[in-house]
């Protein structure tokens, strides 16, 4: 009967990728345009939207702000902020 080692047996088993550990992580670039936050009614966190020119924003602006809380981050050029400093811009209610 053969008896394996612990230490052979998951170095024998396990491919690189498996052994390298957890890879790092860091937020993802924005991308060029205008965002804005969309929570439903009384939460404190929402998804982002992006929409590519500022009436295109204000559209969805329109369509949300009927059912959901929104607030206008800003507008992001070479994955940097525009016009903001550090505070949303305005918040729709």
């Amino acid at each position: 009967m053969l008896i394996f080692g612990c230490s052979n047996f998951y170095t024998n088993n396990l491919t690189n990728f498996e052994i390298m550990g957890r890879p790092a992580t860091k937020p993802g670039k924005l991308r060029d345009g205008f965002y804005i936050e969309v929570r439903n009614r009384g939460e404190k966190s929402g998804i982002k939207l992006r929409r590519e020119t500022k009436r295109a924003m204000m559209a969805a602006i329109d369509q949300y702000s009927k059912i959901k809380d929104i607030v206008i981050l800003g507008e992001s050029k070479n994955g940097k902020w525009i016009n903001i400093n550090g505070n949303p811009l305005y918040s729709i209610s």
